[in-house]
């Protein structure tokens, strides 16, 4: 028999850590480090990016021009902000393949009927991912457009928590969120009045996949002056749309 062959393995380079810091990060690690530091401070330069990451200077130097020749990021001067490539790779994502197909023409629907700001959002690394936005007015922009994650605990998030099996990992919970959650299974929706950001109410519903796993939630926010219970059987009824377009139907 003719002795095995080994293959040698491949690892991965490394970047030296910065001073203080133990040990080194792969390239990949390093280059998503300034990837997420670009995106908190909007923008800014190399020395405040690689502080942020802990990474030497003149490594975070390097690996930000190699990603603004990729269009990653997009150079402003002496600092780098998010590049076009990095937002047409982030629309392109979605946590089923359907959705976005699925809930485009419904979403527009219940913002005209509503009168409000229709979202879709995910639970992502314990916080509320908010996707895809319709304003009922498209000319004047909501600025809570301007951010895109939020805590767990918007109404988008907690319809999420509560119908989730087993439940994401969050940390310590309030305790009253096994009663919270009982009620939000029971009543098929969740609410936020005015808990995250003031003056914004928000009532969400489950985006249902195969076998009744929810993929997202539809959320629709509005002024405290709106009765949510009301505004909640409407998304409901458009969640059933968009659910019955997740499972091909």
């Amino acid at each position: 028999m003719a002795p095995e062959t080994r293959v040698p393995v491949q690892r991965s380079e490394t970047l030296p850590a910065a001073s203080g810091n133990a040990g080194g990060r792969s390239v990949l690690e390093g280059a998503f480090a300034l990837l997420e530091a670009v995106e908190r401070a909007v923008e800014a330069g190399p020395t405040r990016l690689a502080a942020d990451c802990g990474l030497p200077k003149t490594t975070a130097y390097r690996l930000l021009e190699q990603l603004a020749d990729l269009g990653a990021v997009e150079r402003s001067g002496g600092s780098y902000r998010v590049g076009p490539r990095m937002f047409r790779l982030g629309r392109a994502w979605q946590p089923h393949p359907r959705l976005r197909a699925a809930a485009r023409e419904p979403m527009r629907r219940l913002a005209r009927v509503t009168g409000t700001t229709v979202g879709i959002a995910v639970l992502w690394k314990g916080e509320t991912l908010m996707m895809e936005w319709c304003p009922e007015d498209a000319e004047r922009p909501d600025p809570l457009q301007t951010r895109m994650t939020w805590p767990w605990f918007t109404a988008a998030g907690k319809v999420l928590v509560a119908m989730s099996a087993p439940a994401p990992l969050l940390g310590p919970l309030p305790t009253s969120w096994a009663r919270d959650a009982a009620a939000i299974r029971e009543r098929g929706a969740a609410f936020d009045r005015e808990e995250v950001v003031t003056g914004v109410c928000c009532a969400a519903v489950p985006l249902l996949g195969a076998r009744g796993t929810p993929v997202a939630s539809l959320c629709v926010l509005t002024d405290p002056a709106h009765h949510l219970d009301r505004l909640a059987e409407t998304a409901r009824r458009t969640g059933l749309v968009i659910s019955a377009g997740l499972r091909g139907r």
